[in-house]
């Protein structure tokens, strides 16, 4: 499978995706059945920003933490997410909000484009 999703498109996705996550449960009523569905998802993309703002690529405002721990931190976040459902008992739209949100990033995860490393000569 082909890995074309750099640092620099990953990081141009990361805020983003961090505000939708904030946005998202207002705009679609997510939590009218169970209100842990709207606070995950708030959670994370608060999370997400502030990930995003430590993380060390061409966006982050600080450039504190690694890019790998980025990527694995998003990882996580994709397994709770497709996992979430079934332990916190989300169903019907909720259900598949964190399913389908949950397979996306795991999908963008494998996707990344390992970074090149120079070898010394």
């Amino acid at each position: 499978m082909p890995r074309f999703i750099t640092k620099t498109i990953h990081a141009y996705l990361d805020y983003p995706v961090a505000l939708g996550l904030i946005a998202m449960p207002f705009l679609f009523g997510l939590g009218a059945v169970n209100p842990l569905a709207m606070w995950l998802s708030v959670a994370t993309g608060v999370a997400a920003f502030v990930l995003t703002l430590l993380t060390d690529h061409h966006l982050g405002a600080f450039r504190v933490l690694p890019y790998k721990l980025h990527l694995a931190v998003d990882g996580m976040v994709g397994v709770v997410f497709v996992i979430a459902p079934f332990v916190l008992g989300f169903v019907g739209f909720e259900m598949w909000y964190y399913i389908v949100l949950g397979a996306t990033v795991l999908l963008v995860v494998s996707l990344h484009q390992p970074e090149e490393t120079t070898v010394p000569a």
